[in-house]
């Protein structure tokens, strides 16, 4: 029979402690501080090959006419005009040409209207409580939706 192998030399806390520590070249002492400094490895890339570019082709355009410069202008012009008669129908159309104005009016109206469903709703609740009956039996009697 063979005898187990050794058992390993464990050290104590205190033998850890007495054994010099080896400071990395790295770290640096300062008058007050201590400051670390580290430096990674380059990284190690794998061989590309030469990036190719493309050929790039310049696109030469004959020099513009003087006579088709002059239509495109006159086609633009006549493009202008069309579109300003088209805002000038849309301008008449409109009841009131203040942005704000319509606003404020637009305001009221929704302002009106809540008063009004609000006090709507609030009859279905007394008409609701005086038959004993919940207010959406109510809304089905008088022909209303839920979202109304």
């Amino acid at each position: 029979m063979s005898s187990p192998p050794p058992a390993p030399h464990t050290r104590s806390e205190d033998e850890m402690l007495d054994e010099p520590c080896a400071v990395p070249p790295s770290i640096e002492h300062g008058d007050d501080s201590t400051e670390v400094h580290m430096e990674s490895p380059p990284p190690i890339l794998a061989p590309q090959a030469p990036v190719q570019t493309p050929e790039v082709k310049k696109i030469v355009r004959p020099p513009a006419s003087k006579a088709s410069l002059q239509a495109k202008i006159a086609n633009l012009e006549k493009q202008i005009a069309e579109t300003e008669e088209k805002r000038h129908v849309v301008d008449e159309k409109l009841k009131n040409k203040d942005a704000q104005a319509t606003v404020k009016a637009h305001i009221k109206l929704l302002h009106d209207y809540n008063e009004v469903r609000d006090v709507g709703q609030g009859l279905m609740g007394i008409i609701a409580e005086t038959r004993g009956v919940r207010v959406m039996d109510v809304y089905k009697d008088f022909d209303v939706a839920e979202g109304d």
